[in-house]
C-alpha cells in the first residue's frame, strides 16, 4: 500500500511524499530511519486500484529462486546489499528487478531485511517476513532463506500438479466447442437447405437441432448478452467477500474435491505453524500468522477460534475435536501427541508428509477418473451430432 505523508526534519523543515509499506506502522518506521517526525499518514486511495498488474505478479516459482539464490550468497559471506544487487541483475520480470533494487537500497540505508521485504507485501506476505525476522534474531538467516525456498517450491509442485490435471478437460471442452461452432456455421446451413428440397419429415433429433439454430440465427446477439451476463456477474459475485464465502463453504461439501481441498488447506496450515513454531515464535503469534496464510474462509475462522481459545489456556487438538467435518481424526490425533510429547513441530511435519503423498495420489485419481467421463461425454455429443446429421441424409439418399 502506498501512503501520503507530511513530516518534519530536525531542522523544523516541513517534508511530504509517497512511502510504500504493508502498513501504516511500518511506514512509520522507515520514515524515523530518515531522522524526521511523522505529522501526517495517509492512505492514497487513488493508486491502491493500481497497485499491481497481473503481469508484474511474483510467481511461487521465481521467489523460490529468489530465496535460495540469496540463501547461497549470504552463506558464501556476500555482503546483503551486493548479493542483492547482484540479483537483480538477473532477474528477468522488470516489476521484480525494480523491487530487489529498492529493497537493497532501503538496506543499506539502515533497515534490517525483514524491514525491507515488509514493504512489498504483495511480494513477500507475512510469513515470508516473519521468517526472515526470526532467522535475523537467531542468525540464521541463510538457513532460513534455504527452507523458505523449499517451502515454495512444494507449494509451486502442488499447484502446478492441480494445473495439469485441467490441462485434458480444458482441451476436450475446447476441441468439443471448435465442432460444434462448425456444424453450425458450415453444416447446418447446407442441412436445412437439402431438407427444405426434400419431402421427407426429419427425424427428432434433426428438428431439435433445426430448431435450436433457428433460435441462435435469430438471438445470437441475446445468447452473447446472456453468456458475458453470467460469466462477468459470477466473477464478480466470487471476488466479493459473500462470494468467497459461499465458495469457500460449499466446495468442501463437493464429492472427492471436498476431500481435496480439506487435505490442501490442512496440509498448508501444518506446515506454515511447524515452520514457525520451530523457528522460536509464540505459538498465539504462530497461529495468527498462519491463519493470514489460509485463503479459506472456513478455516480461518477455525484458526481464528483456535488462537483465542489457546490463549485463554486451551490445547489446539482440544478445539479442532470440535470441527471434525472440516479436521480429521488423524491430524488431532497428530497435534495431541505433540502437545503431550512437546514435539508439536515435528508431529505436524508428519502430518505435511502423510498429507501430500495423499494430495499426489488424489490428483492421480482425479485425472484417471476424469479421462474415460470426459471420453464418454465426447463420444455422447458426437453421437448426437451424427444421428442429427447424418440420418437426414440417408432419408433424403432413399427417397432418389
Amino acid at each position: 500500500m502506498k501512503y501520503k505523508y507530511q513530516a518534519r526534519s530536525k531542522e523544523g523543515k516541513i517534508e511530504s511524499g509517497i512511502i510504500e509499506a504493508s502498513s501504516k506502522q511500518t511506514a512509520v518506521e522507515l520514515l524515523s530511519k530518515y531522522n524526521v517526525f511523522v505529522t501526517s499518514l495517509e492512505e492514497e486511495k487513488g493508486l491502491k486500484s493500481i497497485n499491481i498488474s497481473f503481469f508484474n505478479k511474483v510467481s511461487q516459482k521465481e521467489l523460490a529462486v529468489f530465496s535460495r539464490q540469496l540463501s547461497v550468497m549470504l552463506s558464501s559471506r556476500v555482503p546483503v546489499v551486493k548479493s542483492l544487487s547482484s540479483l537483480s541483475e538477473q532477474t528477468k520480470k522488470q516489476y521484480f528487478k525494480e523491487k530487489i533494487l529498492k529493497i537493497a537500497q532501503l538496506v543499506d540505508e539502515g533497515s534490517s531485511l525483514s524491514e525491507a521485504f515488509s514493504v512489498y507485501p504483495d511480494i513477500f506476505n507475512a510469513f515470508y517476513v516473519s521468517l526472515i525476522k526470526s532467522g535475523e534474531a537467531s542468525g540464521k538467516i541463510s538457513e532460513t532463506l534455504d527452507y523458505l525456498s523449499r517451502h515454495l517450491e512444494r507449494e509451486a509442485d502442488i499447484n502446478a500438479q492441480i494445473k495439469n490435471a485441467m490441462i485434458y478437460p480444458a482441451f476436450v471442452i475446447s476441441v468439443l466447442a471448435v465442432v460444434m461452432i462448425i456444424v453450425v456455421i458450415f453444416v447446418m446451413p447446407k442441412l436445412i437447405d437439402l431438407i427444405s428440397e426434400s419431402l421427407t419429415q426429419p427425424p427428432f433429433f434433426t428438428r431439435l437441432m433445426l430448431s435450436a439454430y433457428a433460435m441462435l440465427a435469430s438471438y445470437w446477439w441475446l445468447l452473447i448478452i446472456i453468456i458475458l451476463s453470467v460469466v462477468g456477474s459470477g466473477f464478480y459475485y466470487f471476488k466479493t467477500e459473500a462470494g468467497k464465502k459461499f465458495f469457500d463453504i460449499y466446495s468442501l461439501k463437493v464429492p472427492l474435491l471436498g476431500e481435496f481441498f480439506k487435505k490442501t488447506y490442512l496440509t498448508r496450515f501444518a506446515e506454515n505453524l511447524s515452520t514457525l513454531i520451530s523457528s522460536g515464535l509464540p505459538i498465539t503469534v504462530a497461529l495468527k500468522i498462519t491463519k493470514d496464510t489460509i485463503e479459506s474462509f472456513v478455516y480461518k475462522q477455525i484458526i481464528a477460534e483456535v488462537e483465542k481459545n489457546v490463549a485463554e489456556g486451551e490445547k489446539i487438538s482440544d478445539v479442532f475435536k470440535r470441527h471434525p467435518k472440516q479436521v480429521s481424526g488423524f491430524v488431532v490425533q497428530m497435534i495431541q501427541v505433540g502437545e503431550d510429547t512437546g514435539n508439536l513441530d515435528k508431529n505436524l511435519l508428519e502430518i505435511v508428509n502423510f498429507y501430500e503423498k495423499e494430495i499426489k495420489r488424489d490428483v492421480e485419481l482425479f485425472t484417471s477418473l476424469l479421462e474415460p467421463i470426459l471420453i464418454i461425454f465426447l463420444g455422447i455429443c458426437v453421437a448426437f451430432l451424427a444421428v442429427s446429421v447424418l440420418s437426414p441424409l440417408y432419408s433424403t439418399l432413399g427417397t432418389i
